[in-house]
């Protein structure tokens, strides 16, 4: 089958506009922030063909197109998406410009970089190449090269121009990334060699889903996605990595790193391990969904306690990603839907408090808690964003963090009502790091360190305002993105043999119960 080449056109503009940026002088920072952002933009703009053109009502898979590529072993270079993978290219699409926007003066002179400008934004847009791989593809092993080759460029984004401790940081999350990919791989090989016993070797996924895989064998082959999607997610207790990886990248290297990189592990659970093995994946769900509900309670306490701004943000971070795995492992089609609008959501959410923690950390030098105090006398507007991003971090009625955490909630307790009782209390505690945090930074007497800070540039206007104008109209109209997640839900869950619970039905009284 062979198709027009749309989504090989959207991956490869953003790969090599990143090659057409590292051909510039590197003397031309200027225009190589210019070409970059130009570029990301385009992309963007080309992604809304997809966006609008997707038929909610149509083939599970659309824009599809596969052609071989390595015939010797069955590979083929095979795209498509359907509702969860297009919204997911949506989020990468449009995050990455904001992103590029606001690390406009991340690597200048003076920053202590010693990099080059060129190289900084030609990873993003690498990085972004991958990701949309990542989410299109239709073929085992053409996945397994983009959610490995997304390792390189967030590499370098934390190694080569993050902080301090950016050397250990950036080791730390390849080895993570790398046990896991290699568990992957093992669990890779193992269905080429399965379906070659059955007929033709392939990778394939729509022959793979198709494939009778033996109990035992199901089982193994699962835990070698999930273990690696849950590094990648990252999911208690195989997320250490993540809480020093985000604290050493710049506020921009975070943003991609846990609102776009990581949601390939969640987006991985679905696609793979329920379409794939789904006898496996509900024989390990009240597993999965004990731990994810641990990941909850643990990422929001231990939130509570940090001094670092962005170190808080990742960890609250691993809370929310508990709440999104709880959702994809309930197995039913609201918390299904709830999960992957939370990957969007979240994207948003946590792009908001990290670029506010970048604004923060620029003015001041320093991303320490005890470092501020009554920011909001001296620059209101910023100490506003603040407050409007952790309010939607911690899931406020009206924003759209708060319709996806509800229906993960709602659809989990029907399956797991006594550990969704548990994760309720993951939104106390959410209210807890966000208000404290607030009040330590904003509030109260000026601080002699804050005193000439001054408030948000137009330039840092223009890059929050659109995520602020998505969080809200989320928030108050969640339905179009919605219509567009269900049906792929529905598809995923009829393929897993899962259906929904029946709800209980109340005797009326008078009647007796046959």
């Amino acid at each position: 089958m062979n198709g027009t080449p749309m989504l090989s056109a959207l991956i490869a503009f953003p790969a090599l506009g990143a090659i057409a940026v590292m051909l510039i002088p590197r003397s031309r920072g200027r225009l190589a922030k210019q070409a970059a952002l130009g570029i990301s933009i385009l992309t963007f703009l080309l992604s809304l063909g997809f966006l609008l053109g997707f038929d909610p009502n149509g083939d599970t898979y659309q824009f599809t197109e596969s052609y071989e590529w390595i015939p010797a072993f069955g590979v083929h270079w095979s795209l498509g998406v359907d509702g969860i993978g297009l919204v997911l290219v949506g989020l990468t699409t449009v995050l990455t410009p904001i992103v590029i926007g606001a690390a406009w003066r991340d690597v200048d002179p003076g920053t202590g970089h010693k990099r080059t400008v060129k190289g900084y934004f030609a990873l993003m847009l690498v990085l972004e190449a991958m990701a949309i791989g990542v989410f299109a593809a239709t073929d085992v092993f053409v996945f397994y090269v983009f959610f490995e080759a997304m390792l390189v460029p967030m590499y370098f984004l934390i190694g080569s121009y993050g902080g301090p401790q950016r050397s250990y940081a950036a080791v730390k999350f390849l080895l993570y990334s790398l046990v896991g990919g290699l568990l992957m791989l093992a669990a890779v090989v193992g269905l080429f060699v399965l379906s070659a016993r059955a007929g033709e070797g392939t990778f394939l996924l729509s022959e793979l889903q198709d494939l009778e895989i033996a109990t035992s064998t199901q089982r193994w082959l699962f835990l070698g996605f999930f273990v690696a999607f849950a590094i990648k997610a990252p999911m208690w207790p195989v997320h250490t990595w993540l809480p020093d990886a985000a604290a050493q990248s710049t506020p921009a290297g975070a943003v991609l790193l846990v609102g776009i990189l990581d949601k390939v592990g969640t987006f991985g659970m679905i696609r793979y391990c329920l379409t794939l093995f789904p006898d496996a994946s509900r024989y390990f769900s009240p597993v999965i969904v004990t731990l994810a509900v641990i990941g909850v309670l643990y990422g929001a306490l231990v939130a509570i306690g940090q001094t670092d701004l962005q170190r808080l943000v990742a960890y609250t971070s691993i809370s929310h990603f508990g709440f999104i795995t709880l959702g994809i492992f309930a197995m039913t089609s609201t918390s299904q839907s709830g999960s992957t609008l939370y990957m969007v959501n979240h994207g948003f959410s946590t792009a908001a408090l990290f670029l506010v923690v970048g604004f923060l950390a620029s003015r001041r030098g320093s991303r320490l808690v005890t470092e501020f105090g009554g920011v909001q006398k001296v620059a209101p507007v910023l100490a506003g964003v603040f407050l409007f991003a952790g309010l939607s971090a911690l899931s406020l009625p009206g924003l759209s963090t708060f319709v996806s955490e509800f229906m993960v909630l709602v659809g989990s307790y029907s399956r797991f009502s006594l550990l969704t009782i548990l994760a309720t209390l993951g939104i106390v505690l959410a209210s807890l790091y966000v208000l404290l945090m607030y009040q330590r930074t904003m509030t109260g007497p000026v601080s002699p360190s804050v005193e000439r800070m001054t408030d948000l540039s137009m330039r840092e206007r223009l890059v929050i305002a659109p995520v602020v104008a998505v969080i809200v109209a989320l928030g108050f109209f969640p339905g179009p993105v919605l219509d567009v997640i269900n049906p792929a839900v529905t598809a995923t869950l009829e393929h897993a043999g899962v259906s929904d619970p029946e709800p209980p039905v109340a005797v009326p009284s008078g009647e007796e119960s046959e």
